[in-house]
């Protein structure tokens, strides 16, 4: 597990390789999540109705459903595989708590689908309305518990809790399971992602009707489609704005780091407005020049110190505080400088070598006193391996623009959809071809919004790959460059012919559109 020194164009690239990853397979992930939702809706109208026509339309959807689903998995197993292919140190250290909501979700959620979906797809003449109405919900609940079981491992990445060092593996333990199963962080995650998955899911839905009204085809089904999606999209965009709340205040709470470069916020104060509209200073080039951070912005008052601590006179400290520290927390403790959380660190590190070597040499005095010295020093581990206090800080521009650009679309969404559900009640959606363009092309800004809050959570919580216990840096495989830098290529080409083909067979569906002629409608 001890590192001195890894080749930076390592570390880069092996970011960059589970960036792209995590990027491809996030287009796939909030479809399904979305989608499989809405199609089952319908299939539910179509049960309390028997009308035929939500059947065809529920259909329908299932394929679009389908065709997505089969490349999203194909991208996540990739991507577990991963953490042992490039992050063997990640996985050694902390295998034994984040490799188990990974086999929950396998063994639960996988199975869960994998035993359904064949069902939902090929049951509708063979089994009951009432058994295949049950397996379509229990598949879209099978892939809804799959994301819970991974973001519950990513939130403990962001926020490591119910889990102990045992300096005798050089592993972390896991000693209470609900304690990182239900975490504050993990629960806002979790239903923040998923109802974004649902936002992505309606605007699809509402979009593609939109392109079959514009070219005057199969106008109940489209009609029809929309009045359900518009309404699912905007419960979601409500909730989604609630729980985004509280991700922030737990992102305050046990991230400040991160907070402060959503906000571009270098200088803490009392009482700190909310940037609602800004752009960044490039000249501002180190946390303690006197550049002014940004060329304009408008502020909100006192709302970051409000939603930071649900005090608008509250302190919210900033990027050059947190390296700088000695300043009082609202919690009335004096913060420590990014100094000395390295200097503890590497305290720890030491103690965990001597430790070790007085277990060895049977040196039972040595070893309680070096384990002493770990545990006392153990909350700042990562640090030990920090080079420079700058290196605490994230990618600041990059974080503060894919915030807002995440919190604007969110907005748009709201008023889009509420305008898509007026226009649907007043039976004016059909003639407003301004408003289908509308939701046509914003179906690629929901996923833009999509990805640029995933952006948010794991550029802005750099350099760790752990919260406070394990840096990027400490957590790579030893590999050769170049092997990272080949496979980084190669995933390159396969993804995107993987995405060029389903947007093809896509199209393809959409094109030949619902088995739902306007006679039958």
């Amino acid at each position: 597990m001890m590192i001195t020194s890894i080749d930076t164009s390592l570390i880069d690239w092996s970011r960059a390789q589970f960036a792209l990853t995590a990027i491809y397979h996030w287009l796939f992930v909030p479809l399904t999540l979305g989608l499989g939702f809405i199609q089952a809706i319908m299939e539910t109208i179509y049960y309390k109705t028997g009308n035929e026509f939500w059947k065809r339309t529920a259909k329908y959807w299932m394929k679009l459903f389908g065709i997505n689903f089969a490349i999203g998995v194909a991208t996540g197993l990739i991507l577990e595989f991963e953490f042992g292919t490039n992050w063997s140190n990640y996985s050694w250290f902390v295998g034994d708590i984040f490799g188990a909501p990974l086999a929950i979700e396998g063994i639960l959620a996988f199975f869960m689908e994998a035993t359904f979906i064949a069902v939902m797809f090929f049951g509708w003449e063979k089994v009951s309305k009432r058994f295949h109405l049950t397996s379509t919900w229990l598949t879209i609940a099978g892939a809804t518990i799959s994301a819970l079981w991974i973001l519950i491992a990513n939130a403990w990445m962001q926020y490591p809790a119910g889990m102990h060092f045992n300096p005798d593996t050089v592993r972390n333990e896991m000693f209470n399971f609900w304690d990182v199963a239900l975490s504050p962080v993990a629960i806002n995650k979790f239903f923040h992602t998923v109802l974004s998955g649902w936002i992505v899911g309606a605007v699809f839905v509402v979009g593609i009707s939109s392109w079959y009204l514009l070219k005057k085809r199969s106008r109940q089904f489209a009609l029809e489609s929309i009045k359900v999606s518009a309404i699912v999209g905007l419960v979601a965009a409500l909730l989604s704005a609630w729980t985004g709340d509280g991700s922030a205040y737990q992102v305050a709470q046990k991230q400040p780091m991160k907070l402060a470069a959503m906000e571009g916020l270098y200088k803490g104060d009392n009482g700190v407005g909310l940037v609602a509209v800004g752009i960044l200073n490039p000249a501002k080039e180190s946390y303690n020049d006197s550049a002014n951070p940004f060329l304009f912005n408008i502020q909100i008052p006192k709302m970051l110190s409000f939603l930071a601590e649900r005090d608008g006179n509250a302190y919210v400290p900033g990027i050059a505080d947190l390296i700088e520290g000695n300043y009082t927390t609202n919690e009335g403790t004096t913060a420590l400088p990014a100094t000395e959380k390295i200097a503890k660190g590497q305290l720890a590190i030491k103690a965990l070598a001597d430790y070790r070597q007085a277990v060895k040499d049977k040196n039972e005095a040595a070893a309680l006193q070096a384990r002493a010295q770990l545990d006392e020093n153990f909350a700042y581990f990562g640090y030990g391996y920090i080079k420079n206090p700058t290196d605490l800080i994230p990618p600041v521009g990059l974080t503060f623009y894919s915030f807002r650009i995440m919190v604007i679309l969110g907005a748009y969404f709201i008023l889009l959809f509420i305008i898509g559900i007026i226009w649907s009640k007043r039976e004016k959606f059909a003639d407003a071809r301004w408003l289908q363009w509308i939701f046509l092309w914003t179906i690629p800004l929901a996923y833009i919004a999509s990805q640029a809050g995933w952006i948010v959570a794991e550029v802005g919580r750099q350099p760790w790959a752990i919260q406070d216990i394990l840096p990027t840096g400490a957590s790579i495989s030893k590999l050769a460059t170049s092997s990272v830098q080949i496979t980084f290529f190669v995933f390159l080409v396969l993804f995107t012919i993987l995405l060029i083909a389903e947007i093809g067979i896509m199209v393809k569906a959409i094109k030949k559109g619902p088995d739902i002629d306007d006679k039958q409608q």
